[in-house]
Parts: structure tokens; sequence; C-alpha cells
């Protein structure tokens, strides 16, 4: 065998293993029961917010295409906006606490803050247990789920895939417009769509 065909079948076998790692949260189907400590130290789980529409957003200060996101007030735009409309929005870290982006709870409220992030709970989840389950591979990387557990929208926020804040303004956010249709009470026109971002920086 030859070395390209060794490092061909070593590839495969590593993207197999990453798919087994990582379940779907598919539109259609149950979303996942989650259940994580926020920056406060509260449980906060997905079945408390039953009846609710809930988005849940795979975040990492550390990744330039997050920050894209905060600092051209698109994410905090968002959540604003969903807090008015009753909407609950829970952000969910899954780094790995011995990766360089890891943030402890109190740092990881700060940068929010600093960034008039105001979601409905900021989520620890070091373990990668969550992200693992919803099969979160980048930051950002966004769920719609409905009032009866149901996702509705699954995939990248929107269909500029690059860390340019100036795209922020030239793109069709998709999460944005799941919302609306969930509201007006319409099927979700676009249901998924590529994630892009970094990497979560699992265990």
């Amino acid at each position: 065998m030859t070395v390209l065909a060794v490092r061909a079948a070593l590839g495969a076998l590593l993207l197999a293993a990453a798919g087994a790692a990582l379940a779907d949260a598919v539109p259609g189907a149950p979303a996942p029961a989650l259940s994580l400590r926020d920056t406060a130290g509260r449980t906060v789980s997905l079945s408390d917010f039953k009846g609710r529409t809930v988005v849940l957003e795979w975040t990492n200060p550390g990744c330039p295409f997050v920050r894209k996101h905060y600092v051209t007030g698109n994410l905090p735009g968002l959540q604003s906006k969903a807090a008015r409309t009753d909407v609950v929005w829970l952000a969910v870290n899954s780094t790995n606490p011995e990766h360089v982006d890891y943030l402890a709870p109190a740092e990881l409220d700060r940068a929010m803050k600093d960034w008039k992030a105001v979601p409905t709970a900021i989520l620890m989840d070091p373990e990668g247990t969550a992200g693992r389950a919803y099969g979160a591979r980048t930051t950002p990387q966004m769920w719609v789920i409905d009032a009866k557990g149901v996702v509705r929208f699954a995939g990248g926020i929107d269909d500029r895939r690059s860390a340019n804040p100036e795209d922020v303004k030239l793109a069709r956010n998709h999460v944005a417009a799941a919302l609306e249709d969930m509201q007006a009470g319409r099927p979700v026109a676009t249901a998924t769509a590529p994630p892009y971002g970094c990497s979560v920086k699992y265990r």
C-alpha cells in the first residue's frame, strides 16, 4: 500500500469516527434532551422551556466567525428580538477546558456582556455531551426548536460563509427567516443550511 493510500485510509477512518461520535439533530426530529449549568452555576434544561420556541447557538468567543456576528451587532440584535417575541435563546459553549479558547464561566459571561449579548442563558458544556448529541461541528452553529420540541432549523446562521464582518449586511439570515416563518404559521422554507466557522474544540 502506498503512502497516499495509507493516508486516505486513515482519513476515512477519522471521518467515520467523527460521524460515530457526533449525532445529528435534524429538522423534523425531536430535539435531544439538554441539561447544562449556566455561567452562574444554575442547571438549565431544554425541558424548562416546554411550549416555547428555543434557539440554540453554539459559540466560542475565540472564534473569528463568532466575533463577526457579535461585533457587528448581528447576534445581539437577533437575541434582543427573540426576547421581545418570547423566544428562548440558549448559547452553548462546548470548548474543552484544556484548549486555549476555553473561558471559565465568569470570563465567558464577561466576554458575552462586552459584546452586548442578551441570550436567555449561557451554558457550559465542557465535556461536549450536548454538542455531540446535537452534532455541533462549528461555531457558530444554530438550531431552532418549536414549542413541541421538534427541530425546525439546523445549520449555519446565514449564507455568507466568511469571517468578514462586512458580509453580515449582505447575508440572508437563516435563523431570522426560520423564526419569521414559524411565527407566521408557515413551514420553514430553509430548514437546513451548511454550518461554517471554527471547529468545536471538543476534548
